[in-house]
């Protein structure tokens, strides 16, 4: 399981190093895809091909919104490789689609790792803090505590 929060900077060549207890997690290969709220998705090649035979088993071409959506995941997805010292090349159409700059916010989430501007992060952040409680109500249901 990923998790945790880890404050890193995108050097000038657009390389993020993965954290180094989130490293031996990930594998030599990763999926980077356009994330939703204004991040980025990572994940593993295993976890990647899962989420894929989800959305394929789940989904027909006649919807419209499960087309947007796959080609939003899909072709925005780049599989990239983990250097020897951990870093990962983030592609610059998806940097530029996370608006993402020298400092960057990795989240571990669960079956994935979240790559955030570190300003939209804190300002995300904030926001969900501030409704926690409200969120907890409505998720009370779910039976998850």
């Amino acid at each position: 399981m990923l998790i945790g929060e880890y404050t890193h900077t995108i050097d000038d060549k657009n390389r993020v190093s993965l954290p180094s207890k989130i490293r031996s997690l990930m594998g030599k290969k990763i999926v980077i895809t356009p994330g939703l709220d204004q991040c980025l998705f990572v994940f593993t090649l295993k976890e990647w091909e899962q989420i894929a035979n989800k959305l394929s088993e789940n989904s027909s071409m006649l919807s419209s919104d499960m087309r947007s959506f796959t080609r939003y995941m899909f072709g925005g997805a780049s599989e990239v490789v983990v250097d020897n010292i951990g870093r990962v090349l983030v592609p610059d159409f998806l940097r530029e689609r996370a608006n993402l700059k020298t400092k960057v916010v990795l989240i571990g989430v669960q079956n994935r790792l979240e790559i955030w501007n570190e300003k939209s992060w804190i300002d995300y952040k904030k926001q969900v803090e501030k409704g926690a409680l409200g969120l907890a109500e409505k998720l009370s249901g779910l039976g998850i505590m």
